[in-house]
């Protein structure tokens, strides 16, 4: 699935040799909620690297994100842009200009819960508050290595494991920004994204959040009955 394949190479390595105690744990992921609550917009460049086991060399691109809590964001991959994932509170469209098509999701009561409970790891790497990350992933471990703490977390979701067993997010020890997500599959691929010139708080343009479908452009609804 096209769109799957994207959404969650936009929103998720190395290990060291042993977790960290459960305090140390719980101070580490208090300072990044801490740190979260002083961003209120973000822009970051990133580089996605997807690995299959069905290629010898991994497929790499490029693009940019854009995001304002609690929920909206915007991520352009390629250069020129290939697909566009724009979320709003209640719905989400994925855009494919060169293709005049485009994606609709509606994000509200009424979506399939395996869709609301899938949508959910793309926060994985913008948490708000902890009871809110705790009711939507396990901890599975915390290491440091080379400058970043690296997060290891499972979703609760049995929906959501389906997709993707396992997630892990990178945060820089010196600011706990997001330096790094992976996604690893069910079907063992990875995707990982490679985060850089990061710039928080600045004023976005609010028509970063916002589109309508051009006449010439045919949108579909994937989950519509």
């Amino acid at each position: 699935m096209r769109f799957w394949r994207f959404v969650f190479a936009t929103a998720f390595c190395g290990l060291a040799p042993a977790a960290l105690r459960a305090a140390d744990t719980n101070a580490v992921l208090d300072a990044w909620f801490a740190a979260q609550a002083n961003v209120h917009t973000l822009s970051a460049d990133f580089v996605k690297t997807r690995t299959l086991k069905t290629l010898v060399q991994p497929l790499v691109a490029t693009g940019h994100l854009w995001f304002s809590p609690p929920n909206r964001f915007r991520w352009e991959l390629g250069r020129p842009v290939q697909t566009i994932a724009l979320r709003q509170a209640d719905e989400m469209f994925v855009i494919y200009p060169r293709l005049k098509r485009a994606e609709h999701y509606p994000l509200g009561a009424s979506a399939p819960r395996e869709w609301r409970d899938a949508m959910s790891l793309l926060d994985a790497g913008f948490p708000r508050t902890r009871k809110e990350f705790d009711s939507q992933f396990q901890i599975q471990s915390l290491t440091e290595t080379n400058g970043t703490w690296l997060v290891a977390l499972q979703p609760r979701s049995a929906a959501a494991r389906q997709v993707m067993p396992e997630l892990r997010v990178s945060l820089t020890t010196s600011d706990f920004s997001l330096a790094r997500t992976e996604m690893v599959f069910v079907d063992g691929s990875r995707m990982q994204n490679d985060f850089t010139n990061a710039v928080a708080n600045a004023v976005l343009d609010e028509g970063l959040f916002q589109w309508k479908p051009p006449a010439d452009f045919k949108v579909t609804e994937p989950f519509a009955k």
